[in-house]
């Protein structure tokens, strides 16, 4: 088994190789003049099975054609097996026809990756559970739940009655899991998107007066929705509110909104690269996601269960 990254997020590729206790095979990621993008591995990869860890998160275009590029060198290398460890994929928002004229791009991302060469996807807490039909090669979408249920019991112990709030109706089933991983009570924000990226706070299903919430989500991006959903409900009286969020995309002025905004803390994984803003901000803290994906790359290498890491 060899594992390889590529530059979207060499910290968390080293904690898997840590935790594998498999060096990163060596591997030069190049632009020429132009800004193409250029793969050269420098290890026989010949009959090899081999993990390519690479998110496509921001500049998302960039990370896309470094991780299709080095699907199609290890092709053309002859590995026996190549798995796309992707553990944000982008373009997954764009799940399905939002009107008129426009375009499924989680599909196309996803037939792009296929041709290049990867015989099996890796990924985790896609935006839509259904982008799992999207490849046609075998595809584990694995769950943080498991990772933030755990800091969840840990930071909330014996501190007060807790409540899990699913920031829109979609989250729901997310919400539901995380709220019976951690015995807690269930609320649901019901709210009104009137375009991408503004949302507006409409109602609170559940009770949260007094209690500590916990808000949990896939994505964050602007930061709007979970903020505003903060100050609905400490409006609504309760004690505290944090958030438990996958995918700390954090765009833009997220960072500052979230800085700013009644949130106690915001806790993300490391599943893309923090920016600077992100590791200075005092309320943000990120997670290690590097052994569940680390465990379910040797399981998969060595053919047994991943569904079983969720038992």
């Amino acid at each position: 088994m060899k594992i390889l990254s590529c530059n979207s997020n060499l910290p968390l590729a080293e904690a898997i190789s840590d935790y594998l206790d498999i060096p990163l095979t060596q591997v030069a990621v190049r632009r020429f003049s132009d800004m193409e993008v250029f793969v050269e591995i420098l290890e026989n990869v010949r009959g090899e099975d081999v993990y390519v860890i690479q998110s496509t998160s921001y500049p998302t275009n960039d990370n896309l054609m470094e991780l299709l590029v080095c699907l199609d060198a290890l092709h053309r290398g002859s590995a026996n097996r190549i798995t796309a460890v992707i553990p944000y994929y982008g373009y997954a928002r764009q799940d399905r026809k939002t009107g008129p004229r426009t375009p499924i791009s989680a599909k196309l991302v996803a037939n792009l990756i296929t041709t290049a060469g990867a015989h099996r996807v890796l990924t985790l807490d896609l935006h839509a559970g259904q982008i799992q039909g999207f490849f046609d090669v075998p595809t584990d979408n694995l769950y943080a739940a498991p990772v933030l249920s755990k800091d969840i019991t840990e930071t909330f112990k014996n501190n007060g009655e807790l409540a899990v709030v699913s920031p829109d109706v979609g989250g729901v089933v997310r919400a539901r899991a995380i709220a019976r991983r951690v015995d807690a009570g269930l609320a649901i924000i019901d709210k009104r998107r009137e375009k991408a990226g503004v949302s507006e706070v409409m109602n609170i299903i559940g009770d949260v007066n007094g209690k500590r919430c916990v808000m949990v989500d896939d994505i964050v991006d602007s930061a709007g929705t979970l903020c505003n959903a903060a100050v609905a409900l400490k409006e609504a009286g309760a004690e505290s509110v944090s958030a438990y969020v996958t995918h700390g995309v954090l765009s833009g002025g997220a960072v500052a909104r979230v800085s700013d905004s009644p949130l106690e803390e915001m806790v993300i994984t490391d599943s893309i690269l923090a920016t600077d803003a992100v590791q200075n901000a005092s309320n943000i803290r990120q997670l290690s996601i590097a052994p569940l994906l680390g465990e379910a790359i040797r399981r998969i290498a060595e053919s047994k269960s991943v569904s079983s890491l969720f038992d």
